[in-house]
């Protein structure tokens, strides 16, 4: 099989390296990749958001599967124009992944369809937004539309609440995504994610996973794209992912097909677990970052079956093998992220820590310039590693950290010690 990889982030470098690995792959594509996946898979420049030159590009290499990475093409229908084209691509449609792609739309869907939320108001005007939020205790400020994970702010009180709403409505920091906003109850709990892939009628869940979404240590400063994750969660018993799957994940698929968008690929559920149970904050529609890492390093089946399965309507047909053992990946970021940072920093010590046993360096934000590597982005590598336990497993990720260097890296010293 000929397949398609569309990204460039850390989450397309797990999908490659996990992809490359099925027997049924004859030629691997990323578009537009990274210096890391370039090792693996013949990186082609076209950004994931150019679709029509993602098309003409697998048309004419006949490419068999498409794998579509970030939440923006799939927003933006790239799944529908491929599939009128009679390609093969994973993901959901434009109208399904709007559980991504809008707030409102998704936290509306929860209430029609009494999924476990925390209540809610949505808004299009910033000074209706404030009126309300000065009534109300603790709330957390959402923008409504995509912000690359970081157009969420938790306020504690009125007065930060209304820089919340400034800095999303009116100085539009996170662009067109901030033309509305939800506020809502701040849940208390602990936080977990659970991924599960679907062809609209099973659900087929991967295992449990936790974020580290906070820039600093402790889960303190701005919120990230992601700063690190690991793969079992300890406290995402079978029971409570039981739980999760019948109250929360299947009537979301049920409820999205009877608003007549049949829901494929992967479904992401953030959840926090309260006191009253597990409740949902958010749904995407494709695979975390940097779960991904953690999650792939773990599986043992084939993905590609699992994949086609999907598309064709067999998820029932197939299960995931998994290793016992846990994943950890610190994510090392660019000195100001998530604010400004500088690029093209050459990187010292890959080599070094990709040679470590149970340790695979992800690249996320990085390219090649003058037969070296250099950083390319906010969040630049995700070193991931495997262990028997939690501590075995977070040692040998900040082992492979610490051989690794360039100006101004920042990375967080407790990625997994929430365990």
């Amino acid at each position: 099989m000929k397949i398609l990889i569309v990204g460039g982030g850390g989450r397309e470098h797990a999908l490659v390296w996990k992809i490359a690995q099925s027997p049924s792959v004859t030629q691997l594509y990323c578009a537009p990749g990274n210096a890391g996946t370039a090792g693996l898979a013949t990186n082609i420049d076209i950004g994931a958001e150019d679709i029509d030159r993602l098309l003409d590009f697998a048309r004419v290499e006949g490419i068999d599967l498409t794998v579509v990475g970030p939440e923006m093409p799939l927003v933006a229908g790239i799944v529908d124009k491929f599939e009128e084209q009679g390609l093969r691509i994973f993901g959901p449609s434009a109208q399904a992944a709007k559980l991504e792609g809008s707030k409102i739309f998704s936290k509306n869907l929860m209430q029609k369809y009494n999924i476990p939320t925390a209540k809610f108001r949505s808004f299009s005007s910033a000074d209706d937004a404030v009126r309300y939020a000065e009534g109300q205790g603790p709330v957390v400020v959402k923008a409504d539309g995509l912000a690359a994970g970081k157009g969420v702010i938790l306020c504690e009180n009125a007065n930060e609440a209304r820089a919340a709403i400034q800095v999303i409505m009116k100085d539009r920091t996170f662009g067109d995504a901030g033309g509305r906003i939800v506020i809502e109850e701040w849940l208390r709990g602990k936080e977990v994610s659970l991924l599960a892939l679907t062809d609209g009628k099973t659900l087929l869940p991967l295992e449990g996973a936790e974020d580290h979404k906070a820039v600093f240590d402790g889960d303190s400063g701005p919120n990230t794209g992601g700063m690190g994750a690991y793969s079992p969660s300890p406290i995402f018993t079978s029971a409570l992912k039981q739980e999760v799957l019948n109250d929360i994940m299947v009537p979301t698929i049920r409820a999205m097909e009877k608003e007549g968008a049949l829901y494929k690929g992967v479904l992401y559920a953030g959840l926090m677990i309260t006191d009253e149970g597990p409740k949902t904050l958010e749904f995407n529609a494709r695979m975390g970052d940097p779960e991904t890492q953690p999650l792939m390093m773990r599986m043992q089946s084939d993905l590609v079956p699992l994949m086609s399965a999907c598309i064709d309507g067999t998820l029932d047909q197939h299960h995931i093998d998994w290793s016992p053992q846990t994943s950890v990946c610190v994510v090392m970021a660019s000195g100001g992220y998530p604010g400004s940072y500088e690029k093209g920093h050459a990187i010292a010590g890959l080599g070094d820590a990709d040679a470590m046993e149970d340790v695979t360096v992800f690249h996320a934000g990085t390219r090649e310039e003058d037969d070296q590597v250099v950083t390319n982005g906010g969040r630049v590598l995700g070193v991931t590693a495997l262990g028997a336990d939690v501590p075995s497993a977070i040692a040998k990720a900040y082992a492979g950290v610490e051989k690794i260097t360039w100006p101004e890296a920042h990375y967080r010293k407790d990625i997994g010690q929430r365990c």
